[in-house]
């Protein structure tokens, strides 16, 4: 048993850990370096020129790990598919922004329709070849499955999408994004073991590629993930629940993602309709806090406690 989700854990941890100090001073000498907003957060501009695109260490563990368990566990295959396949669509807008110069990286449609096409492929093996993971269980009674009938479809693209731009907003902080999806993941994990659903071993993975990448990312971080990571990771978290007919899980699990994504609608909708008044300070929310007085420690730390919490209430509703 321990093969399964100790191992993987294990070898996806000592991947990423050992690639930190081989992927930092390289992205630092291509001069991939982030650069911040004038109108965040002023001790965000020290973060001017810290290597991004350290999604690539996660990526790398991830698949690498996942290459050991395929034969033996096949259904981790989607799952991989969804979190390589958002990686790449980041890792594309990434090196437009940051090797090629070009600050504004693909263009929205560009994105949403590589984000669809993504989507739709994934659509097509669960019609082809996992139909039942359609059906959603239902938070709080277990026995119970949601069928959503002709609606189905269109909700994975709705979900997935949703929550790939949900993780993605959520990386904004040093370690805020890899210690919100660290809970997740391995929310993820204990069901995958518990109910035997033959995934375990990539939710697993994730869980080692995260610890290993948190060494470099944690406050002051010398790497962020970039779109490349964020992207991916919601790919992650999108994949897992529906292979574990879960979708709805997550917003209680995903809390955070949904609170990061709404709070910059809210804010875009109100600043149109009002012609410039905010309701929030800056968006993402996690922005507004640290122009609240906290600092970007204590922010992080909330959001995973909450996150942690919020896991647990999960198991609960299981």
């Amino acid at each position: 048993m321990s093969v399964t989700f100790v191992f993987p854990v294990l070898i996806s941890f000592v991947i990423s850990a050992l690639l930190g100090p081989i992927m930092i001073p390289y992205l630092r000498r291509l001069k991939v370096g982030q650069t911040t907003r004038d109108d965040g957060p002023k001790s965000h501009l020290k973060k001017n020129g810290t290597p991004t695109m350290g999604g690539i260490m996660i990526l790398l563990s991830v698949v690498i790990t996942s290459l050991f368990y395929m034969k033996d566990y096949p259904k981790i295959l989607p799952i991989l598919f969804l979190t390589l396949g958002f990686g790449i669509i980041g890792f594309i807008d990434d090196y437009i922004k940051v090797v090629l110069k070009r600050s504004l990286g693909l263009r929205a449609w560009q994105k949403m329709a590589m984000q669809i096409v993504v989507t739709g492929l994934f659509v097509y093996y669960l019609l082809q070849v996992s139909p039942e993971n359609l059906l959603m269980k239902i938070p709080f009674f277990s026995t119970k499955l949601l069928d959503l009938g002709i609606f189905a479809v269109p909700a994975v693209f709705i979900v997935v999408i949703g929550t790939v731009n949900g993780t993605n907003f959520t990386d904004g902080l040093d370690g805020l994004a890899s210690s919100v999806t660290i809970m997740v993941s391995t929310f993820f994990s204990v069901v995958a073991i518990g109910t035997n659903s033959g995934i375990e071993p990539i939710t697993c993975a994730v869980v080692g590629a995260l610890m290993g990448f948190l060494l470099f990312n944690v406050y002051p971080a010398s790497v962020f993930m970039g779109d490349t990571g964020s992207l991916a990771l919601g790919g992650f978290v999108a994949g897992t629940a529906y292979m574990l007919q879960m979708p709805i899980f997550i917003i209680i699990v995903g809390a955070i993602y949904l609170i990061e994504v709404l709070s910059v609608m809210l804010q875009v909708s109100y600043f149109k309709l009002t012609k410039g008044k905010r309701i929030f300070k800056m968006a993402p929310i996690h922005h507004h806090f640290e122009l609240c007085g906290w600092s970007e420690t204590r922010v992080v730390a909330v959001f995973s406690i909450t996150t942690a919490l919020l896991c647990l209430v999960g198991l609960m509703a299981m």
